[in-house]
């Protein structure tokens, strides 16, 4: 259980953290396009149509059973919400603040490390532990593809139904889950406090 416990913690925040460096990149590249922004916003949105299961199914003939699969697919099912909260959180920095930053003789790739991203941080954190939660329960599925985490607790207790320890086995299971993901959340808000300036966090 406890294994069990820690493999699923893990393969959350490596896919959370997969996903954020995959999706800011990308947000960093269109949210100066109206077009870019809807396209890449609009292929995200695209893949949360996909069943987990069939996702898994079309991943599995391709990279087997086990955490190659599960990761892959919590990663593109992640990248939606952080992708658009970085899109809208570097969109919405203030011209004048760049102007200003630019008249000082800040290059662009120093504005934007500087200035927009610390700026959009709050919002990309935001999109991360949305992400994160809907990872807990997406890869409590992952059983199905022999992947890591509580799925196998919860998964194992359904076959054996009938049985005196069934049920408690998946209810463990399922409130282990949510355990980890309020616990995780408290972790994603207390790094938002540490890394956000106080400026920042009062203009909220």
């Amino acid at each position: 259980m406890l294994v069990d416990s820690y493999l699923h913690l893990s393969a959350v925040v490596q896919s959370v953290l997969l996903a954020t460096v995959v999706a800011v990149l990308v947000g960093i590249a269109v949210y100066r396009s109206p077009l870019g922004s809807t396209a890449a916003t609009a292929a995200a949105s695209a893949v949360l149509t996909v069943p987990s299961f069939a996702l898994l199914g079309l991943l599995i003939p391709i990279m087997g059973l086990g955490v190659g699969p599960t990761i892959t697919a919590l990663v593109v099912y992640a990248l939606l919400p952080i992708l658009r909260n970085t899109i809208v959180g570097l969109a919405s920095v203030d011209p004048s603040v760049t102007d200003a930053a630019r008249g000082v003789g800040m290059g662009r790739l120093r504005v934007l490390t500087a200035i927009e991203l610390p700026l959009a941080w709050p919002a990309i954190l935001a999109g991360m532990r949305v992400s994160a939660q809907m990872s807990m329960g997406i890869l409590a599925l992952a059983a199905y593809a022999k992947g890591p985490g509580l799925g196998n607790l919860i998964f194992s207790g359904l076959l054996r139904l009938g049985t005196p320890t069934a049920v408690p086995q998946a209810l463990t299971g399922t409130v282990l889950v949510i355990v980890l993901a309020l616990a995780l959340d408290g972790v994603l808000l207390l790094v938002g406090r540490l890394t956000t300036s106080r400026g920042i966090r009062d203009r909220q």
